[in-house]
C-alpha cells in the first residue's frame, strides 16, 4: 500500500469539488461523527474523508489472493490479514474449546507499541498534504488503528460466538500481536525524549505503549521527521498473533462457617516450608468450590480469625472466597444449597451455612467497622487458688471495662508492636469447682481473650488474674457469635 500515492489520487479526485467542500465542511469530520455513520450503515458514508466499507473489504480480499501484495506500512498487516473469518474462527475455536460459561464478551487487543510511531508518521504526512489544499487535520480527528480493528472485528466475533460484545462483560477474549521486524522503530524516542522512558520492575521493555504515546505527544514535528521516514518504510512481513487467551472475571462466594475441632487452623499452617496441620478451614471449603466453579485459584477472607485450638460455634463466622478465572459461573439457588451440603458431608470438623453468590462490592460489608463490631466468647478458666462463687461474682458487675493490650508475645512475630485499647462490654461467670469456672464475655472485636485471662506477663492490663488477685489461665475458648450482619441469612 503506497500511502503517499493514494493520498495524491484522493486529493486529485476531489480537486474540482474543493471550493464546495471547503465551504460546507471547514474541517474533516470528528471521530464521533464517523462512529455515528458507522452505526447507521457503512454504505451510506459520503466522501467526507471516511473510508467506505465495501472497497476496504475488496482490498482485503485482493490482498489475501495476491501473495505479492505489499504489507501495509502503517497497520503492518493487521487490517489486511486479521479481519478475515479464518482468523475469527481460529480465535472462537480456542474460546469454545476452553468451555467457559459466558453471556457476553469484551475483546481486548495488544498491538505492537511501534504501531503508534507509524500512525504518528502517517498523520503528519496526511496533515501536510491536506494543508497544501487549505485543509486542517488535528490528531484527535484520526481514528486510531486499535479502534478501527475493534469496529471491524467485534461484529464478526459476536456472530461467531453467538453473544453480544459488551465493554462491561466479565468474559474477556484477548489477542496479542507482535512484529519483531519493526521493534526498533520506536527506539529513537528514548534519545529524543529520554524522560518519557523509565525502567519498571514488571515490564520487560521500557518501550511500552503509554511511554511511546507520551513521547509522541512531546516530540517536535521537525525532530520526528529527522529520525523517522514519512511515509514509513514498507515491512517484509505481517504481524504475528502471539497469544490468544480468554479469561472470566472473578466470582465471589460468601457464607458462614462453624469450626468444631480444636486441632484445625483457619488457613494452612506452614512453617519454614513444613506443614504443621493436615488441613484447614480454608482448604476444606475451597476445594469443593474450586471443583464446582472450575476456577484456577482462590483467595480466602473472613471476619476475623480464631486460633487453631478455638472452636467457632453459634451462627458461625462470615467468610468470602474469590474464585479466580472460573469456567462455570451460573448456579441456581438449589445448586448452591447442594454444594453447601457436599461441603458439610465431607468433614465433621466444619459446617457451612448461608452459602451464596455475592458481588465484589458486597464483601466490603464484612470488613466495614470491624473493630466496632462485637463478639461473644465462652472461656473455661483455671485458678491456682481455690475459689468460691462469691470470689468470681464481682466479674458479673463489671460493664464496659477498658483494657490495654500490648501486642501478645505469641503473635509478635507477625504483627507490629503496639498497645491497643479494647472494651469488655459484659461478663457473666459460671462456677464449676474450686479451681474452675466458665466465663461468658461480650467484647469489642479484636480483643485478645487468652491474654485478657492470663495477662501475658503483664502485657494486658487489667486482666482476670489481677481482678481476682490470683493466677488464672485459660483451658478452652469458644467463639459463640460474631456480630456481623452479613451475608444475608438464607432459608433452609
Amino acid at each position: 500500500m503506497d500511502l503517499l500515492r493514494e493520498l495524491h489520487e484522493f486529493l486529485e479526485y476531489n480537486k474540482e469539488k474543493e471550493d464546495k467542500f471547503c465551504c460546507e465542511i471547514a474541517d474533516p469530520p470528528r471521530k464521533r461523527i464517523r462512529l455515528e455513520n458507522m452505526g447507521e450503515g457503512a454504505e451510506d458514508l459520503s466522501q467526507n474523508g471516511a473510508l467506505q466499507q465495501a472497497p476496504v473489504a475488496d482490498d482485503v480480499n485482493v490482498a489475501m489472493e495476491n501473495s505479492t501484495q505489499k504489507v501495509c506500512n502503517v497497520c503492518l498487516g493487521i487490517l489486511q490479514e486479521f479481519c478475515e473469518m479464518d482468523f475469527v474462527k481460529k480465535v472462537c475455536q480456542k474460546v469454545n474449546s476452553a468451555e467457559y460459561q459466558f453471556t457476553s464478551f469484551v475483546f481486548s487487543v495488544s498491538l505492537p507499541p511501534q504501531l503508534s510511531v507509524r500512525e504518528h508518521a502517517a498523520w503528519l504526512l496526511v496533515k501536510e498534504e491536506m494543508g497544501k489544499q487549505g485543509l486542517s487535520l488535528a490528531k484527535e480527528d484520526i481514528v486510531q488503528l486499535k479502534e478501527t480493528y475493534k469496529w471491524i472485528i467485534h461484529p464478526l466475533f459476536s456472530e461467531e460466538l453467538g453473544v453480544p460484545a459488551d465493554g462491561k462483560s466479565l468474559f474477556e477474549v484477548s489477542v496479542v500481536f507482535a512484529h519483531p521486524e519493526t521493534d526498533e522503530d520506536c527506539h529513537f524516542l528514548a534519545t529524543v525524549c529520554s524522560d518519557c522512558f523509565k525502567p519498571a520492575k514488571n515490564k520487560q521493555s521500557i518501550f511500552t505503549r503509554m511511554a511511546i504515546i507520551k513521547a509522541l505527544d512531546k516530540i517536535k514535528e521537525e525532530d520526528f521527521h529527522e529520525h523517522f521516514p514519512c511515509p514509513p518504510s514498507s515491512p517484509k512481513n505481517i504481524c504475528a498473533a502471539l497469544e490468544i487467551q480468554c479469561t472470566n472475571g472473578a466470582i465471589f462466594v460468601a457464607g458462614r462457617y462453624n469450626k468444631y475441632s480444636r486441632n484445625l487452623p483457619q488457613t494452612p499452617w506452614i512453617i519454614d516450608g513444613e506443614r504443621k496441620m493436615e488441613s484447614s478451614v480454608e482448604e476444606l471449603i475451597s476445594e469443593h468450590l474450586m471443583t464446582a466453579f472450575k476456577a484456577d485459584s482462590f483467595n480466602f477472607s473472613s471476619s476475623g480469625r480464631e486460633d487453631v485450638d478455638v472452636r467457632t460455634l453459634g451462627s458461625g463466622r462470615p467468610f468470602a472466597i474469590e474464585l479466580v478465572n472460573p469456567h462455570r459461573i451460573h448456579f441456581t439457588a438449589m445448586e448452591m444449597k447442594e454444594l453447601q451440603q457436599k461441603i458439610n458431608n465431607s468433614s465433621d470438623k466444619i459446617k457451612v451455612r448461608d452459602l451464596q453468590l455475592v458481588t465484589r462490592e458486597a464483601i466490603g460489608h464484612m470488613k466495614e467497622g470491624e473493630e466496632e463490631k462485637t463478639k461473644t466468647y465462652s472461656a473455661l478458666i483455671w485458678t491456682d487458688k481455690a475459689i468460691q462463687k462469691e470470689d468470681i461474682a464481682l466479674l458479673d458487675d463489671m460493664k464496659e471495662l477498658k483494657i490495654d493490650q500490648k501486642t501478645p508475645l505469641r503473635v509478635l512475630h507477625r504483627r507490629p508492636l503496639a498497645v491497643r485499647s479494647r472494651v469488655i462490654h459484659t461478663m457473666k461467670s459460671e462456677y464449676i469447682d474450686d479451681h474452675h469456672f466458665r466465663l461468658h464475655l461480650k467484647t469489642q472485636a479484636g480483643t485478645y481473650i487468652k491474654e485478657f485471662v492470663h495477662g501475658d506477663f503483664g502485657r494486658t492490663k487489667p486482666n482476670i488474674g489481677l481482678l481476682l488477685k490470683r493466677t488464672a489461665d485459660i483451658l478452652e475458648l469458644d467463639v459463640e457469635s460474631v456480630d456481623v450482619d452479613w451475608p444475608p441469612t438464607l432459608n433452609d
